[in-house]
């Protein structure tokens, strides 16, 4: 069957060790993202079996109109908004889901605060200008991490802060605030009191209808002087352009970003890139090479089983 592979910028995929596992089938890795629908579709119109890099590309119904031989999507990760089961399942395609791990997003989320609050990017910056010292930074210990979705990596968060010894607040559905507390840790008595008193917020929540836009422009406003805001997640979770509102507006706040409404971006004059107080890294949450390994080789894995004949992890049974 003929099988594509879709969004590899990178160049990495067929380096993987897990790659071995498609040897002998018909594979095409597409290393450009194609956002012009009609081209996409040209160039999958032989595609039987597509498999996806993430949520780098969205997998709208005009897509799935024109690709008549797609029979399986195969995910790395779980579905999420990129992809609407209910129209794959109207057009016959099957949607294989995979697994992930929240290590590498957590370890990255970190390692945002801490560049964040000690302002590491600047220094190195300002030693690459021939400056020496040119800022002062912060610790961790003693502040309050406010964490936002107390899941996989929220839990891990909590426990990286706990090491770092700084204080824990958590915000979210009433289970995850539950589940805070019996881990020992404090739950906020409301959205306003968790942005006031926080010190360094992570967002982490899934991207749903419930979660688009839940960081509003207000909420961020009440946060303290200094304080540090992280968004690993997804872009969408904030309210579109409040951030950009707040940072223009010169308010005094700390950011590390790593997710954005469009992607990938190769503009240099993007405007989050020019302020001093923010930090910016290309969504490399999970781009890491034991991530990957399990991403890929659980897609492939999924891949073989349905050319097999014996499909697993299908999210839409009822198409086959």
């Amino acid at each position: 069957m003929k099988i594509t592979i879709l969004d590899d910028y990178q160049h990495v995929i067929k380096n993987l060790k897990c790659f071995e596992l498609l040897k002998g089938q018909d594979v095409t890795v597409l290393d450009q993202s194609e956002k012009d629908i009609s081209k996409l579709a040209d160039l999958l119109q032989q595609t039987e079996i597509l498999v996806l890099t993430r949520e780098r590309t969205e997998i709208t119904e005009e897509l799935l109109s024109k690709l008549s031989n797609l029979k399986l999507i195969s995910q790395t990760g779980k579905i999420s908004n990129h992809l609407n089961l209910d129209i794959c399942t109207q057009y016959n395609v099957a949607v294989a889901e995979g697994i992930g791990s929240p290590v590498a997003p957590t370890e990255l989320t970190w390692a945002l605060i801490l560049n964040t609050v000690r302002k590491i990017p600047q220094a190195i910056q300002g030693m690459r200008e021939g400056k020496w010292q040119i800022n002062i930074g912060t610790n961790v210990s003693g502040k309050t991490v406010g964490i936002w979705g107390y899941g996989k990596i929220g839990q891990k968060l909590a426990q990286y802060a706990k090491a770092f010894d700084a204080k824990v607040l958590v915000w979210g559905s009433e289970s995850s605030r539950a589940k805070a507390v019996e881990d020992g840790f404090i739950s906020a008595d409301s959205k306003e009191a968790f942005f006031r008193t926080s010190d360094i917020i992570t967002v982490n929540l899934r991207l749903n209808k419930d979660t688009y836009g839940i960081v509003k422009e207000e909420d961020i406003r009440l946060m303290k002087e200094n304080a540090v805001l992280v968004n690993t997640a997804r872009a969408e979770l904030i309210e579109r352009g409040a951030l950009l509102n707040v940072l223009q507006s010169g308010q005094q706040l700390l950011v590390g970003v790593d997710v954005y409404e469009q992607e990938p971006i190769y503009d240099t004059n993007y405007e989050l890139l020019h302020f001093d107080n923010v930090v910016c890294t290309p969504h490399i949450g999970y781009v890491e090479e034991s991530s990957y390994e399990l991403y890929f080789g659980t897609a492939f894995e999924n891949v073989l089983s349905y050319i097999k004949g014996a499909p697993l992890h299908i999210a839409n049974p009822e198409v086959l």
